[in-house]
């Protein structure tokens, strides 16, 4: 009984030490969240860019690769965010009379049986909801000007990762030789060993989640165009930014799009859109999502969700998309360090 005691304390301490540890580094974390991001933002691009950049220094001078690759990216990102504002623009016309109707439709079907909902039950609603807009009107004008002053910051951190990723691209395996040799070669090889495993699971779970995401993207808006539904292009766009976090991200964005198809579609084209958030769910969750793992690290579904959730308690939702990738570098890492420790001398 001593003995379980003695080992019980052991573990007890270490697992205080070590969230005590973890504790600062998120409070640290969260005093300089804009160069936290910065920093994931510019290894995420590195992740997709170093290939590309790899495969054009073979042909081209290795900053003119790098520029080529970065300059390329930025002309994709720039042309789909051109086709959606076009696409959108395009339908402006058409949409407001469709969700006219379509409001008006939803409003008899729940007027008539079996919900049987009073007619001036949807009046008094505008009525409330004109009222509250007027009487906070100052509210969401200081909303919009805090918005404003969000989005400077966001362009910042953009500008900032970009910068980080040229240089993490061009030679940041330069970068972590020279981080390594500072170090003493007693916890060098633990180190370089630790940092190759994290590299390796991190561009893995990248490029993988990007092929998830892309895929998704691709399937909605092919479904959404057949079925006629509006703004289907900008619709696939949410899909392929709501996929970066795993399990919650692709229902909540393919829910947006069933409201937009009962609004302007009516009630079977909705029912077919709800069909297809459980057919796309089916592909992700048993075919992409388990390709991904393997190409990264397989975690099981329950530490996803868990790692999920608490990433999005802890800092909203850059920490739902941060948690799957954090959590699945630090298990690479143990388990490459565990593989180290038992190897023969």
């Amino acid at each position: 009984m001593p003995g379980l005691l003695r080992t019980a304390a052991a573990y007890a301490w270490r697992l205080i030490a070590v969230g005590v540890v973890a504790r600062a580094v998120f409070s640290v974390l969260g005093e300089f969240h804009q160069i936290a991001v910065a920093v994931f933002l510019g290894l995420v691009i590195t992740a997709v860019l170093r290939p590309v950049a790899d495969l054009l220094a073979r042909f081209v001078p290795r900053p003119l690769a790098v520029a080529a690759a970065l300059v390329g990216c930025v002309v994709l990102i720039l042309g789909v965010l051109t086709l959606v504002g076009e696409s959108a623009a395009g339908q402006r016309s058409g949409l407001q009379k469709e969700f006219v109707t379509g409001v008006d439709r939803i409003e008899r079907q729940l007027e008539a049986p079996p919900f049987r909902l009073p007619s001036h039950a949807f009046d008094d609603l505008r009525s409330r909801i004109g009222d509250l807009l007027s009487s906070h009107r100052s509210a969401l004008f200081s909303t919009a000007l805090s918005g404003a002053s969000r989005l400077v910051e966001v362009l910042t951190v953009l500008a900032l990762a970009v910068f980080c990723s040229v240089f993490f691209t061009h030679s940041g395996d330069r970068q972590w030789r020279w981080l390594c040799d500072q170090l003493p070669a007693g916890g060098r090889r633990h180190f370089m060993v630790a940092g190759q495993a994290a590299w390796r699971t991190f561009t893995g779970y990248t490029r993988g989640i990007l092929l998830v995401a892309a895929t998704n993207a691709v399937l909605v808006g092919i479904a959404l165009f057949a079925l006629g539904v509006p703004l289907a292009v900008p619709l696939a766009l949410l899909e392929f930014l709501a996929a970066f976090v795993p399990l919650i991200g692709s229902p909540i964005a393919l829910a947006v799009a069933t409201v937009v198809a009962l609004a302007s579609k009516g009630l079977f084209i909705a029912l077919l859109v709800v069909l297809l958030i459980v057919v796309i769910g089916q592909i992700e969750g048993h075919l992409l999502h388990p390709l991904v793992m393997s190409w990264a690290v397989r975690l099981h579904p329950v530490v996803v969700a868990l790692a999920v959730v608490g990433g999005a308690v802890a800092a909203g939702v850059i920490g739902a998309v941060v948690a799957v990738p954090l959590v699945a570098v630090t298990w690479s890492v143990h388990q490459a360090l565990r593989a180290l420790t038992d190897a023969p001398r």
